[in-house]
């Protein structure tokens, strides 16, 4: 193992840029290809002017130069750069048609399976490289801070270990693909009020053990692209945050890839500050060819020309974009853009299919990530039922098909993806209602339905005399901008929309076997009706692509058995949460202040001692699972962290210096998977939270079956940040190691 410092471009007396070359055990490292096409694209610019170089840099209005995806960059011909095609989304290739709708990143992430969330990010991956996408914008990894944010489904929820291996498993399985993945919303976006007009004002030791950790994850999955996010941080924007990209990202990280703006306008503020602070390219450009209305383009040119910007950082910039472009062999034999974002019915868009079998594994993902709240008595899955009702609009199709709103602006029929520029086109939504229908139809069971939310006297008609009711109840969220029954982005509470807890309600007077499906893109208040004893169970469907109704029946009906876990807590109450979104702002810039600091989601509920609803990690089984034999050996002390560039990455850190092992055996009489979590605490002395995840697996178990559990920790695991030394320090103190099969259901402890 070794730390390797090569030079790639003399910068006099700018910031030295360095390749580090890392290996690291357990890691994926492609630290030697970087330097491969790092070697490529020096080579490539060596007879490249100042005006082209730029041009890399620069994105192309798309109305002007007719470029067909929703971020273009130039081609510079004389080197056969085609320039870059950058589309989004984080589930799917935006804005195309013959693709697929796969489940959201919340929704693989409760699956807790590595293998699962690294097989959409291939499956994605295919897709985008099949339609001739350079850059795929995903994914997202901001973290559910507010449970009411918008966007919190395009990521993977409450907790930063657990969003990191999302991360992680996504660029990956994205990677292998060819196309370069974009890790975003590089930092601080955890609200869409104000988004591009608020400073998120975080503190560096809650930065760096929170809210970075998902980045540090993927530029150890060699991630190509990063995305900076609309708001400042400290009070200084994003995108021109020399603390942030420079210090952290591409300092302490030594993230080797290339630094761009949000796609859509507004990320940019500047030439040189951002320049200088890290950005390396902008999106989308300037209007019209020539116009000074860009902030990189002629502006750039002219401030390398008056001193203010030196050459060395637009030769680093080029550089880091090629280099992007050259790693992901994308230089050659790579598919042209064959659709167009803009009209689908455009003569250039040629209708490739690049669905291939993947509704396969977003059925396998969906069902996966189901996680089963509430079963009383066992009245799951069902058995020799006669009569099923159906009642709620989440059940069924939306009134003009799934696409009816554009980016999915709108919440009608199955809630299967929130809105805005996370989203892509359903090539078909399969609702629960009709897959129910044709499960049903194979017993002989007689199904009948009530798609109203708000028709609460059909409700009671179809739940009445009905062997089990099952009610559909949802609730949406999406980007700023797009207004949703009152959202702006971020939800308004945490309710059920459609008055859904009144739906509930009225069914569970009408039947004593109500089942609840909830498709949401996070947790909901449900204390109006959970405890009801005509409430038999409760099925958290997330947000399960184009799949959603095969998913939900194959857990209704016992093909599969439930085995997903909430990568988030819901709380009894929007107050039980240390952090909510800010609505209202009177100054120019809204400051959030985020005192809560490193005690959010279950951090917070175990620190300050509430009950939460269900807690995070939490999720049943149709079996039972025990657990035995901890053994935990190795120690991780010794040593020092270091710092510098690229410290972040140093195999110190990161190679497994402990071992803990144990035991899941299937005391029940069903076959299924468990998902035993392990988790850390630090010492009183650090002020940590109680518990911290480190570590989680699924594993497959036979009934009466034992199957043996290792899981790895490194120092990095054990861990915390020294604001004052700037570096990673493993207490001295007695670290506990706890094994649960959720937060709060520990079975088994010990100690370091």
């Amino acid at each position: 193992m070794q730390l390797t410092h090569i030079p790639l471009v003399s910068l006099g007396g700018f910031l030295q840029v360095l390749l580090l070359v890392v290996s690291s055990t357990g890691q994926a490292n492609p630290s030697a290809n970087w330097k491969a096409a790092y070697a490529k694209a020096e080579k490539a610019l060596t007879n490249v002017g100042l005006q082209d170089k730029v041009n890399i840099a620069t994105g192309t209005p798309s109305f002007i130069y007719l470029a067909r995806c929703i971020g273009n960059t130039f081609a510079i011909p004389s080197i056969g750069f085609p320039g870059f095609c950058l589309e989004g989304s984080p589930l799917g290739v935006r804005l195309a048609t013959n693709v697929s709708a796969f489940p959201a990143a919340i929704t693989v992430a409760s699956t807790f399976n590595r293998t699962l969330m690294r097989q959409r990010g291939e499956a994605m991956g295919a897709e985008f490289r099949g339609k001739g996408v350079n850059v795929a914008l995903g994914p997202m990894m901001n973290l559910m801070r507010a449970p009411a944010a918008g966007r919190n489904w395009e990521g993977f929820g409450g907790d930063a270990f657990l969003s990191g291996e999302g991360a992680f498993e996504t660029i990956t399985g994205m990677q292998s693909q060819g196309v370069q993945a974009t890790a975003k919303h590089f930092i601080n976006n955890e609200q869409e009020h104000f988004r591009t007009t608020e400073s998120s004002n975080v503190d560096d030791r809650c930065e760096h053990e929170l809210y970075s950790i998902p980045f540090l994850r993927s530029v150890q999955a060699g991630v190509a692209a990063v995305m900076c996010s609309y708001n400042q941080i400290n009070n200084t924007y994003a995108c021109e945050n020399d603390k942030t990209l420079n210090g952290i990202l591409k300092g302490e990280f030594g993230f080797q890839g290339l630094v761009h703006s949000p796609t859509d306008w507004g990320g940019t503020h500047s030439t040189t500050p951002a320049v200088m602070a890290g950005l390396d390219m902008t999106m989308p450009g300037s209007p019209a060819p020539g116009s000074n209305s860009s902030f990189f383009g002629t502006n750039l040119v002219a401030a390398v020309q008056n001193g203010s910007v030196p050459e060395s950082r637009i030769d680093n910039m080029a550089l880091r974009i090629l280099a992007a472009w050259y790693l992901l062999g994308q230089d050659e034999g790579y598919p042209a853009v064959n659709f167009d974002s803009h009209n689908n019915s455009a003569p250039d868009d040629q209708q490739v299919n690049v669905q291939g079998d993947h509704k396969v594994l977003i059925r396998e993902i969906g069902k996966a990530a189901t996680v089963l709240l509430k079963n009383t008595g066992n009245v799951l899955p069902f058995k020799g039922l006669k009569t099923i009702g159906i009642i709620g609009n989440g059940a069924g199709p939306a009134a003009n098909g799934p696409n009816e709103f554009p980016d999915r602006t709108g919440d009608d029929g199955v809630l299967a993806m929130g809105w805005g520029s996370g989203t892509a086109t359903f090539p078909y939504l399969i609702t629960p209602l009709d897959a129910i229908t044709a499960r049903a139809a194979e017993d002989g069971t007689q199904v009948s339905s009530s798609l109203s939310d708000t028709d609460l006297a059909a409700a009671a008609a179809v739940a009445s005399g009905k062997d089990v009711a099952l009610v559909f109840i949802t609730a949406d969220s999406g980007e700023g901008g797009g207004l949703v029954e009152g959202n702006a982005g971020d939800r308004n509470n945490l309710q059920a929309w459609h008055s859904g807890d009144a739906l509930v309600q009225q069914v569970a007077q009408f039947s004593a076997n109500t089942i609840v499906v909830v498709n949401s893109v996070g947790p909901i208040v449900m204390e109006a009706w959970i405890e009801h004893p005509n409430v038999t169970a409760v099925v958290w469907s997330g947000l399960p692509g184009q799949e959603a109704g095969n998913s939900v029946t194959d857990i209704l009906f016992g093909a599969y058995n439930p085995s997903g876990r909430l990568p988030y807590t819901i709380g009894k109450s929007i107050t039980d949460y240390s952090a909510q979104v800010i609505y209202t702002s009177t100054t120019p810039i809204l400051e959030i202040p985020y005192t809560e600091g490193i005690f959010v989601d279950y951090r917070h509920f175990d620190a300050a001692g509430i009950a939460p609803r269900f807690e995070f990690g939490f999720g049943l089984s149709f079996t039972s699972f025990a657990y035995s034999g901890l053994s935990i050996s190795g120690s991780p002390r010794g040593g020092q962290a270091p710092t510098g560039p690229g410290s972040a990455l140093d195999p110190w850190l990161h190679d497994p210096v402990v071992t803990v092992q144990f035991t899941v055996k299937n005391t029940g009489e069903v076959a299924g998977h468990e998902i035993p979590q392990l988790y850390v605490s630090l010492p009183a002395s650090t002020n940590s939270p109680p518990r911290v995840l480190k570590g989680f697996d699924s594993v497959f178990v036979a009934p009466g079956a034992i199957q043996a559990v290792t899981l790895q920790l490194s120092r990095f695991d054990l861990s915390m940040w020294d604001v004052v030394g700037q570096r990673w320090v493993v207490p001295a103190e007695k670290i506990g190691i706890s094994i649960g099969a959720s937060s709060r259901d520990i079975r088994l402890s010990g100690s370091l």
